[in-house]
């Protein structure tokens, strides 16, 4: 299994959430979204320009910026 940033994932690919950097900005509001150790997340797709993504979270869909997902990290 190949741990990346959550940036990195293409629409359809699943992973679980490995870490999210504690200097993170929004660390606060990823944990409480759900971006917690272990949790399940699915790319369901990439805005028409790349940025944001469309990201499915314990069952909830969300869009983030790509910015904001270079301080998490996977696990696929």
């Amino acid at each position: 299994m190949e741990e990346r940033t959550l940036d990195q994932l293409n629409p359809g690919d699943a992973a679980h959430v490995v870490s999210l950097d504690p200097r993170h900005p929004l660390r606060r509001r990823l944990l409480e979204l759900g971006f917690v150790r272990g949790a399940p997340v699915t790319v369901v797709r990439r805005a028409p320009m790349g940025d944001p993504l469309e990201l499915r979270v314990n069952g909830t869909d969300l869009a983030l910026r790509l910015a904001d997902l270079r301080g998490i990290r996977v696990r696929r």
